[in-house]
């Protein structure tokens, strides 16, 4: 009892307390609100009436008058910018850097929000100029992480992979799987031009800085399929199980032909066979039932998928299974099943994409860097529908 009647008698003072501290707040409020000079409100003014060109002009005044506004001009342009009106942002960074007064704290500031201007805008080359004159400022980290969104956007892999170097040994993180990803677009880039030997060595890199990527051994595998080995480039695609076993899915097709090509099919029949034993994937089972047609019959491909179906009921997987039974469908019901299956067909093209596990995205086609967020490896090598069957 008696503690409760300690709380009743505390609550009016915890009150007056905090009744006295608004009290001394708005105080202090008002007497900042006097100090500010009256082009500041004139400039409010203008920017609640949309005029924002006015707005900048009245905050110029203030800055002219006083340099501790300068921050206001920071605010002004940073919400341009995320208003898309990059045109006024890089006018009000450039206005304050056009000061020869401006204390080098803010010019260098300035310099790093006139380089964001540019990059929003497009302008690569001038946002490439300017966050270099920032990379041994206290921007130095963010500059570097600029350049390299810049060297990326251009394709410029080499630049790329110093950027992200220097930001590694900055302190600013690890880079390993971008630099390995670097690494293999040049390498893309040399088998495009049938130059394979090249692209293995820069497969080697890409590996030795990163093991565990699957597209640098997928590519090594293609490098020795351009130089007509085709045991050395299965012995590559091997490889890829032992990486990530979801992404065997990748890389059935290559198997496959490649099994099919020394003469191994029923090698590779049964390989992909324990590949979709371990874990469902329609694109493994789109290889096998043409492979198991070749080797052993229709009827064998069609049980193969009738069985898969069964182990593993997903649209994606009823959709096949209504391609083969359409084969040999009686003449009586085949309209009727031909509907069924267009239905299904057209509900799974939604479920049968990949979708980035950063932000969303969803592509017909695999991608190792989103289309969307720009993102590395952020492409499941699973169907949305396959994904949630997972989950």
């Amino acid at each position: 009892m008696e503690f409760e009647i300690w709380w009743l008698l505390a609550i009016p003072v915890f009150f007056s307390l905090g009744w006295i501290a608004a009290r001394v707040d708005i105080k202090q409020l008002v007497s900042e609100s006097r100090s500010l000079p009256r082009g500041y409100f004139k400039g409010l003014n203008f920017l609640l009436n949309e005029q924002p060109d006015k707005a900048i002009d009245a905050f110029i005044e203030i800055v002219k008058l006083d340099p501790e506004t300068v921050e206001l001009h920071f605010a002004l342009g940073n919400l341009f910018r995320r208003r898309g009106e990059i045109e006024r942002a890089i006018r009000v960074h450039q206005n304050l850097l056009a000061r020869p007064d401006l204390p080098l704290e803010h010019q260098v500031h300035s310099q790093y929000e006139l380089g964001q201007d540019y990059l929003k805008a497009g302008l690569l080359d001038r946002a490439e100029e300017t966050f270099n004159k920032l990379v041994d400022t206290q921007y130095s980290a963010q500059a570097r992480r600029a350049l390299l969104e810049i060297y990326q956007r251009e394709k410029e892999w080499p630049r790329a992979i110093e950027a992200a170097l220097a930001l590694q040994e900055s302190g600013a993180g690890g880079r390993q799987k971008e630099i390995a990803q670097f690494y293999c677009e040049l390498a893309q880039d040399e088998l495009v031009h049938t130059h394979p030997d090249a692209a293995l060595h820069l497969l080697d890199k890409a590996l030795a800085t990163d093991r565990t990527n699957v597209r640098a051994t997928l590519l090594m595998g293609d490098a020795y399929l351009a130089k007509a080995d085709i045991e050395a480039a299965l012995l590559a695609w091997r490889r890829v199980e032992h990486q990530s076993v979801l992404h065997a899915a990748l890389v059935a097709s290559r198997l496959m032909d490649g099994y099919r090509a020394v003469g191994r099919s029923q090698e590779g029949v049964n390989l992909l066979k324990n590949y979709l034993a371990e874990t469902a994937s329609i694109d493994v089972l789109e290889v096998l039932f043409k492979a198991v047609a070749e080797l052993d019959g229709m009827d064998a491909a069609k049980q193969l998928v009738s069985d898969e179906v069964r182990r593993t009921p997903t649209l994606l997987g009823l959709d096949k299974l209504l391609e083969v039974r359409l084969m040999d469908a009686p003449p009586d019901i085949w309209p009727e099943l031909s509907m069924v299956k267009n239905l299904v067909h057209g509900y799974t093209q939604r479920l049968a994409r990949y979708q980035c596990s950063h932000c969303g995205f969803k592509a017909r086609q695999f991608y190792w860097q989103c289309p969307g967020c720009s993102h590395w490896e952020t492409y499941p090598p699973r169907r949305t529908e396959e994904l949630n069957v997972m989950n």
